[in-house]
């Protein structure tokens, strides 16, 4: 039995690390291609060891367009966005998970139905009314929709709410708290791991953003990274080695986050379950 199980758990480990290495294939070649010249990128056979290494690609990338500008741009849109996200997203599910209410399910089938609503239906709609309230080419097309609870991040506050013990309100409001105190002191303060899961899908989701970017935002200086990354795009040729040495630099504040913040991202995987 225990040399059965030893096969079995060799195998499976076999078997994840050769997915693994295939996952990482194209970001090995992204950072091999950021280093070699323009003669190297589409060489047959690949190589993977550039020859010459040529670090300064990266200083040229990133002075080529004004990143710095860039990235200040892109923080400020998605930490704003992150904020939006898990306060609103939270206060929703708080509702729906703590407080008795007649239609609070009827509300919250209502609020899982739009799920199945394509992004890309309400793109145009959303963009006429942000044009004709005069806020194209400003952040506010961006930022404001996160402050307008997004449905998945609503079910994940939801279900991690409800397996909160009951105790905790009753408790605080024969101490004299309100709703909201309950909500801010009590209930938020418990709930790291789903804030940390909805927190980095939010940052993901907004950093890597391009399309609303690409609509909403006409003037250079208030692009984001991802747009300017599209900037290396020319119209007869592009700088591969260039592009992919800003891709790479692009990647270091989600890969950060998610380092820092991993242990929660798990936690919350695993205690916003279907329970109830």
């Amino acid at each position: 039995m225990k040399k059965n199980n030893f096969v079995i758990n060799a195998l499976l480990y076999a078997l994840l690390t050769a997915g693994g290495l295939v996952i990482m294939i194209p970001f090995v070649w992204m950072l091999s291609t950021s280093l070699k010249i323009p003669s190297q990128v589409f060489a047959w056979p690949i190589e993977w060891i550039p020859n010459p290494i040529k670090f300064s690609n990266y200083a040229e990338a990133l002075s080529m367009r004004p990143f710095g500008l860039y990235y200040y741009n892109t923080f400020l849109i998605t930490g704003l966005a992150v904020v939006g996200q898990v306060f609103s997203s939270s206060i929703v599910g708080y509702s729906l998970a703590r407080l008795r209410w007649r239609g609070s399910n009827v509300v919250f089938a209502l609020i899982m139905s739009t799920l199945m609503l394509p992004e890309i239906v309400r793109m145009i709609p959303t963009f006429v009314i942000f044009s004709k309230i005069g806020w194209v080419n400003t952040f506010i097309p961006l930022i404001l929709p996160h402050f307008f609870a997004g449905a998945f991040n609503v079910f994940l506050f939801r279900q991690f709410f409800r397996n909160l013990p009951k105790d905790l309100d009753e408790s605080a409001t024969v101490d004299g708290a309100s709703l909201f105190g309950i909500y801010w002191r009590i209930i938020l303060p418990q709930s790291k791991p789903v804030i940390g899961i909805v927190a980095i899908n939010t940052f993901r989701y907004s950093w890597n953003d391009f399309l609303h970017p690409l609509i909403y935002l006409n003037d250079t200086k208030l692009w984001t990274i991802t747009l300017g990354l599209r900037a290396f795009q020319q119209e007869f040729n592009v700088d591969w080695n260039l592009l992919m040495a800003a891709s790479a630099t692009s990647m270091i504040p989600i890969i950060v986050l998610f380092i820092i913040a991993q242990k929660y991202f798990i936690q919350g995987i695993v205690f916003t379950g279907v329970k109830g």
